[in-house]
C-alpha cells in the first residue's frame, strides 16, 4: 500500500509542479512517519524517500535506532525545551521553531557540543488559537534576534494552515507567507538564509507548492489515517 500511495503523492507533486511552471526537484517531500512503525517507513525507504518528519521526539529516538543511517529525520511537531538536548543532533532540520525562547535553548545544548543547528520559524498566519508559531508581526523581531545566535541557522519558514475540506481556502495563507519569505530573504540578514518555505500537507499539498513551497509535509496520503 505505501508504495503506491507514495507514487499517487509524487504524481499529484509533479502535476501541480507543472502546473505552477517549477521544476519538481524545487519541492522535497517529507513522509510524515508519526505513529505508523519503523516497517511502513521500511516500505517508503525501499522506493527512494529518504525525508521523514515526525512530530514527537521519542518517536524519531526509537526509529533512528532500529532504520537505516542515511534517513534524514525532520522534527516537524511542537517541541518541549526540554527535549532539545535529545533530537538537535538527530533532526536535520527542526521545522517547528515558535519562540525565540525555544531557539535559545537550542542555541545552548548546541554550544555545549559544538554542534549547528537547522531551524523553521513556525508562523502562525491564519492566527488559530490552537496553534504554536510566530505570530507575523512578531517573525522580523525573531528573526533578527536568533540570527545572533552562533550555532543556530534559520533556513527559512513554516506554517501548518488550517484544517479546511476546501484546499482553495488555505491559499491565502500559503500567500501571504510565501511574501514575507521573499521579503525577509531580501534584507539578507547575516546568519539567515530563507531557502525553505515548508506548508502543505496531504489534503492541499497542491496549492502549497502552487503558491512557492519548497518542502510539503505528507503523512495520511502516503501511511494512510492514524
Amino acid at each position: 500500500m505505501v508504495r503506491e500511495q507514495l507514487q499517487k503523492v509524487q504524481e499529484r507533486m509533479e502535476a501541480a509542479c507543472r502546473r505552477a511552471g517549477r521544476d519538481p526537484k524545487e519541492v522535497t517531500l517529507i513522509a510524515v512517519s508519526k505513529t505508523k512503525p519503523a516497517e511502513m517507513v521500511m516500505e517508503a525507504y525501499a522506493q527512494g524517500q529518504r525525508d521523514f518528519g515526525e512530530n514527537k521526539v521519542q518517536e524519531i529516538l526509537e526509529k533512528e535506532m532500529v532504520l537505516p543511517k542515511d534517513i534524514r529525520w525532520h522534527m516537524i511537531g511542537h517541541l518541549q525545551r526540554n527535549k532539545v538536548r535529545q533530537v538537535i543532533d538527530k533532526a536535520v532540520l527542526i521545522h517547528s521553531v515558535d519562540s525565540v525562547r525555544l531557539a535559545q535553548q537550542i542555541e545552548e545544548e548546541a554550544l555545549k557540543r559544538d554542534l549547528d543547528v537547522d531551524i523553521l520559524l513556525e508562523v502562525n498566519v491564519a492566527r488559530e488559537e490552537s496553534k504554536f508559531g510566530f505570530l507575523p508581526e512578531e517573525v522580523e523581531e525573531g528573526i533578527l534576534t536568533i540570527s545572533r545566535f552562533p550555532h543556530v541557522h534559520i533556513q527559512g519558514l513554516m506554517t501548518i494552515a488550517p484544517f479546511v475540506e476546501n484546499s482553495e481556502e488555505n491559499r491565502n495563507v500559503f500567500k501571504k507567507l510565501f511574501q514575507f519569505y521573499v521579503d525577509m530573504k531580501s534584507k539578507n540578514i547575516d546568519n539567515v538564509n530563507m531557502d525553505v518555505l515548508s506548508m502543505g500537507m496531504s489534503g492541499d499539498l497542491e496549492v502549497a507548492i502552487e503558491e512557492g513551497a519548497t518542502m510539503i509535509r505528507v503523512g495520511t496520503s502516503i501511511f494512510g489515517s492514524r
